[in-house]
């Protein structure tokens, strides 16, 4: 007898599971938490044009129609991929017709904004400062690098984390009991390493994990309780990831087993956690992200090298792939920790940091303010460094923090008789 799957002329799971108001949302409390900003203009209806980026499968798209559903406004949809400035003009025309006629606003919502062209985001500009459209832009890159500036001085930036494992949980088991937008209706038991293999697997992305709960669902035939019985093994079949061999708790920990042996340069355990990770089904993107992040905090100015070949390293993980990417990732694996170490670029970081929050009243000295804000004469104190052979004494800190110190050159690598040691004496000396 032929299956037939009973999901067939039905959404998607993880399109019928998605929340309709604030109280159905997960994670995000940094953004949408009791009484936050967003969650009290949302409330209040007063919410302006934003930004939302961060991982796939976050709740950015969701937020969204949450939010024109909440303010009671009408929400339009475009896709910067498949969009041009024709159908933006069309929206933001329609816009202004509801606006008259319903005195209803409307959220544009545009997917992948970060793909619009400076003429595509241009055609937008007035609508949204004359109020006629409030934009929601949705991306996975970063808009202060990757969307041009107009656009994103008129937004309200907000950065989404990914799901904790905890919550992604809460939704794959209401997803199961649910009846009406779920798959309460097929008698499903999700065993509790299948759910917690979900979640971990996914990677944060609440989308992948129901994508994958259901294909388990359609895949799985009833055992003879009629049940459907979801175990940690049909999971992992299920995810589309390879199986790993590590529990979460387990990958941790090899994960900063790895980022300990390269920081103390043993070359040989660093290798064996990173290819004990990879053969376990670890994204090897995930380990060259770390080995970038080390090769600053942990060698740093003693050898930038490093910096380079872990950026290249990561290149090769996204562009050539398993199993090729396996050399140049041990490749850089091995660099980072025969290189000599520095931390100094870490330390130099967390002081100015701490200066940068607690020092509010930074007056920047009159000879370095711009000539265009202030009369000629009060920068006549300035010295052209390349007058004086390239470099000159003069204070460039603002006056409170004149006399800080944040980056001393250790005595390893390339670090080692920085011809700054002698600007950094000529500070103290004269203190």
């Amino acid at each position: 007898m032929e299956y037939i799957s009973p999901f067939r002329e039905k959404q998607p799971l993880s399109e019928r599971m998605r929340p309709t108001d604030l109280t159905e949302f997960v994670g995000q409390k940094h953004i949408v938490g009791k009484d936050s900003l967003l969650d009290r203009a949302i409330r209040a209806g007063v919410l302006g044009s934003c930004i939302f980026y961060g991982p796939p499968g976050t709740g950015k798209s969701t937020l969204a129609h949450i939010i024109a559903n909440t303010c009671q406004g009408i929400m339009q949809k475009l896709n910067a991929v498949s969009s041009g400035v024709a159908e933006a003009k069309a929206c933001i025309e329609k816009a202004k017709k509801d606006f008259e006629l319903f005195g209803k606003r409307t959220y544009l919502f545009l997917d992948e904004c970060h793909r619009w062209s400076k003429a595509q985001s241009d055609c937008v500009l007035q609508a949204m400062e004359e109020g006629h459209i409030i934009f929601i832009g949705s991306t996975t890159e970063n808009p202060y690098s990757n969307m041009t500036r107009a656009i994103v001085s008129r937004c309200r930036v907000f950065e989404f984390k990914i799901i904790e494992k905890e919550d992604i949980i809460g939704v794959l088991n209401r997803a199961v009991v649910d009846k009406e937008k779920g798959l309460g209706n097929l008698n499903i038991v999700l065993e509790k390493d299948a759910s917690e293999y979900f979640a971990f697997a996914s990677g944060g992305d609440v989308r992948q994990a129901l994508n994958g709960l259901e294909l388990s669902a359609r895949t799985t035939n009833l055992n003879s309780e009629k049940k459907i019985v979801i175990t940690k093994e049909i999971a992992q079949q299920s995810i589309g990831k390879m199986p790993m061999s590590v529990d979460s708790t387990m990958f941790y920990d090899m994960l900063s087993c790895f980022c300990k042996s390269v920081r103390g340069s043993d070359t040989d355990a660093a290798l064996y956690y990173a290819h004990r990770l990879l053969n376990s089904g670890c994204d090897p993107k995930i380990i060259a992200r770390r080995l970038i992040a080390h090769s600053s905090e942990d060698i740093g100015l003693a050898d930038s090298n490093a910096l380079l070949l872990s950026t290249c390293a990561l290149l090769s993980c996204e562009k050539l792939g398993p199993p090729e990417c396996f050399l140049t990732l041990s490749h850089a694996i091995i660099y980072a920790c025969e290189a000599e170490k520095s931390n100094s670029v870490y330390v130099a970081m967390s002081k100015v940091r701490k200066d940068v929050e607690n020092a509010k009243d930074d007056q920047v000295p009159n000879n370095l303010k711009n000539h265009s804000s202030i009369n000629d004469d009060k920068t006549a104190g300035y010295k052209y460094p390349h007058d004086f052979g390239g470099y000159v004494e003069q204070q460039y800190l603002p006056n409170k923090l004149k006399d800080r110190i944040y980056y001393t050159p250790s005595e390893n690598g390339r670090e080692k008789g920085l011809k700054r040691k002698k600007f950094i004496f000529e500070k103290t000396k004269n203190k």
